[in-house]
């Protein structure tokens, strides 16, 4: 009998050590396949990055961030150590590659083939009409072509939990969000302004989302600025002095 119990110890112990072994070789194989697409996403990245020239003030903004993700990729993939890592390489490199795309557009080229959606990017939609609105005293621009007056653009996507569109801007107003990872307050009013009553901007949602904001209230759907009432704050809230390409703008 106690022969039997240690063979069937024996036995369960080894199947324990083949399972083990077959799910690392498993997250090893993952892994790898998960480095090789990110690295050919990268090397894409790479060579647009390095081939191409901006010709107008769009295009070399667009370039200069397309640049700018093509650091980050590359960095986050000498770090990545799990499958997990390497995807979000990856998805740096496509957002590179949409910045390319635009810079192509903006120069009137052919902007190559069509990209996989970044993560968000169908959520916020895309801006599908010109727009000029005042915020606090500021004047913004959003448009679904470049300008000498939209210079900026964004491929949509999620930004510190709410969906930006993909448009075309007068200036990077989500990037303190972006690197702070939080909106300020203000920040409701520019999106009600803004996007508000626009076909295939999910701007409604993100607005209603910011509602519960140190007494915001509940603001989607709001055209009509006088309707939001006076917060009473500098738009975005104090959050410094971001300078991003030339333009200082506190949020």
């Amino acid at each position: 009998m106690e022969f039997l119990l240690l063979v069937l110890v024996i036995a369960l112990i080894g199947g324990m050590v083949v399972v083990s072994r077959q799910r690392a070789a498993a997250q090893r194989r993952e892994l790898d396949d998960a480095k090789a697409e990110a690295r050919r996403w990268v090397e894409r990245l790479g060579g647009q990055v390095v081939n191409l020239i901006g010709t107008n003030e769009a295009a070399k903004q667009a370039l200069a961030d397309a640049s700018e993700r093509y650091t980050a990729a590359g960095s986050q993939m000498e770090q990545a150590n799990t499958a997990a890592q390497c995807r979000l390489a990856t998805q740096t490199a496509m957002e590179g590659l949409y910045y390319v795309r635009a810079a192509r557009v903006a120069m009137d080229m052919d902007p190559g083939p069509e990209l996989p959606d970044l993560n968000g990017q169908r959520h916020a939609g895309s801006v599908t009409e010109e727009r000029d609105v005042e915020v606090q005293g500021h004047d913004y621009m959003a448009s679904p072509r470049p300008g000498n007056r939209t210079p900026h653009y964004y491929p949509g996507g999620m930004v510190a939990g709410r969906p930006v569109p993909q448009g075309w801007y007068s200036e990077p107003w989500w990037k303190p969000a972006l690197v702070a990872g939080a909106w300020g307050v203000g920040s409701a009013l520019l999106f009600g302004a803004m996007f508000s009553g626009m076909a295939g901007v999910a701007a409604a949602a993100a607005v209603s989302d910011m509602g519960g904001l140190d007494g915001v209230g509940d603001l989607a759907g709001a055209s009509d600025m006088d309707s939001i009432g006076d917060i009473g704050t500098d738009f975005g809230g104090d959050m410094g002095g971001f300078d991003f390409g030339g333009s200082d703008f506190d949020f």
